[in-house]
């Protein structure tokens, strides 16, 4: 496994195909490795270099500049060449001393490896000397480039900003592919665990980036780029893809249960009933086509940690079309319906479904229930102090609370408890990360809460709602409930390729013994996914669940 991904990292035996020996192959493949290598020297530049990090260059245009003499570059020595006399236009690299010292911070550094720079393959030992030496010389000021926000996310900045750039030359094509790899590169936490490794999405999207036909395909293409990231958080959207798949969408959405395409949920319940689409209705095709072969044809377009949290983003790629209409095959009943159902743009969804309001009930077993979406923070004393007689406590966490659950969590503990541990961006040393403190909790004297606990949690449970549902889980008696959440923990970070923006996870988010939190979503004590049946008879099979578990 290790010798195929240093194939794919550095394409030195090249691809195995029939037109392998075409010369004109080999020739767009040699200018595709250059290419390849042009992106990492540009982006180690740019974060590395004293000069360049000070921002005393227009990087983008040295980068414009830089791609036709790479990829003119016959072997080694020619492109090391180039390489050579552009790092030496860039002026003096001084000694670091502060470079040298060690750091008494623990680093993280799953996401670091510089290894590319020493590779003999591609560089000639006099560049690959040079670049050692800028790394061990990197720039220690402030970076022109990125800093940090006030929660240790980075943020980029400086970055020229470009307008009327839907579908640009092929330079700049490069440009804004290589300035997104570079940012995710060095400054993405979770890079290190995405299923395709990065540097093999940098040599994949070159060539498409450059035969890209029109803006559509261009920005199609940014969207494969961004969900290759394999994070919630990761989103891009653009008029023109919006326009491709359609921005009008039935009054419902779906998701997988039992590997069925279920509906689960209403956008507008009136309209659902106008056009006799219920929950638990199975979608078995959607103009012709198996809907879970749409699924599969349709997921390099899907944002999502997880299979569990990509099943709920399908709606508006499975639905959405510009006509009025869509022809949809259900299963109801064991009986095949042929429907003809609506679309509507979605501000003929207003007003949406109704909710219960409640902010909490006791039921008649002394139970008591908590919904973090319809909590208010000022709420907290006073609910908790109303319900801390009951037997048991569920709070609900599938949606986005409006605040962090300190003040309950302190109600559920004896004793000082730590829930989380982050990780923060090196910027004194670029793809390395730093840990942070371990993020604890202290009690709230004479206040405990002694009754068993759980909270409910599934792919709706995302970012804030699973930092959340980590601070509740300290709790002495806490069990959580349900399934796996969207594993996109801690505060966001705005990146772009050119003109078009899009989002990473900017901060690392693990457990106080390390574990992660990404992808893989928060701990689950018992784990309960909602049946098709269920659905179809209206159950809350999670909550019922819990009541279960507290009637113990």
């Amino acid at each position: 496994m290790g010798k195929l991904k240093w194939v794919l990292v550095f394409c030195i035996c090249g691809f195995v195909t029939s037109g392998q020996n075409h010369p004109i192959a080999k020739v767009d493949d040699k200018k595709n490795e250059n290419l390849a290598s042009l992106a990492k020297v540009w982006g180690f530049l740019k974060y590395y270099h004293p000069n360049v990090a000070k921002g005393n260059f227009n990087w983008d245009e040295q980068l414009i500049q830089m791609i036709p003499k790479v990829e003119q570059a016959q072997n080694k020595d020619d492109l090391s060449r180039i390489y050579l006399e552009w790092i030496a236009a860039l002026g003096v690299v001084k000694e670091c001393k502060s470079c040298k010292e060690t750091s008494k911070e623990k680093s993280f550094d799953k996401n670091f490896d510089l290894s590319w720079t020493q590779n003999a393959t591609i560089f000639t030992n006099e560049l690959s000397q040079k670049l050692k030496y800028i790394q061990e010389n990197r720039s220690q000021g402030s970076n022109f480039y990125v800093t940090t926000g006030p929660e240790d996310n980075i943020k980029v900045r400086n970055e020229i900003s470009y307008s009327d750039f839907e579908y640009p030359d092929e330079g700049h094509r490069l440009l804004s592919l290589f300035r997104y790899w570079n940012t995710v590169e060095y400054f993405f936490p979770y890079k290190y665990i995405t299923d395709q490794n990065w540097d093999a999405v940098l040599i994949e999207m070159i060539p498409r980036f450059k035969s890209a036909k029109n803006a559509l395909e261009y920005q199609l293409l940014m969207q494969e780029t961004v969900v290759k990231l394999d994070d919630t958080h990761a989103s891009f959207y653009s008029d023109k893809n919006f326009d491709f798949f359609g921005r009008k969408y039935i009054p419902a959405f779906i998701n997988l249960v039992e590997d069925k395409v279920v509906v689960v949920g209403y956008y507008n319940d009136s309209l659902a009933k106008l056009n006799d689409i219920k929950i638990g209705d199975i979608i078995e095709e959607v103009d012709g086509k198996n809907a879970l072969a749409i699924m599969s044809d349709r997921k390099k377009y899907v944002n999502g940690s997880n299979n569990n949290t990509k099943a709920k983003n399908y709606d508006y790629l499975m639905f959405n079309g510009a006509t009025d209409s869509v022809k949809i095959k259900i299963r109801r009943d064991n009986q095949i319906l042929d429907k003809t159902v609506k679309r509507y743009y979605g501000i003929d969804f207003q007003p949406r479904v109704s909710h219960n309001k409640d902010k909490f009930t006791v039921d008649e077993n002394n139970i008591a229930y908590i919904n973090l979406d319809n909590l208010e923070m000022k709420d907290q004393n006073v609910i908790m102090q109303k319900i801390n007689k009951t037997k048991g406590l569920i709070i609900d966490v599938r949606n986005y609370p409006a605040f962090m659950p300190y003040l309950i969590a302190r109600r559920l503990i004896k004793q000082d408890k730590a829930y989380n541990k982050l990780i923060k961006p090196d910027l004194t040393y670029p793809g390395k990360y730093i840990w942070k403190k371990t993020n604890s909790i202290d009690p709230m004297k004479n206040e405990y809460y002694a009754g068993k606990v759980v909270v409910l949690v599934n792919e709706q449970t995302q970012s804030m709602a699973e930092y959340s549902t980590m601070i509740l889980q300290i709790g002495d008696n806490v069990v959580t409930i349900g399934s796996q959440t969207a594993g996109a923990d801690g505060d966001i970070s705005r990146i772009e390729f050119l003109t078009f923006k899009s989002a990473i996870s900017g901060l690392g988010v693990f457990y106080p013994d390390e574990t992660p939190t990404q992808r893989v979503g928060v701990k689950v004590d018992i784990k309960v996914r909602p049946t098709i049946k269920g659905i179809q008879e209206g159950r809350d099979e999670v909550l019922e669940k819990a009541k279960e578990y507290l009637a113990l």
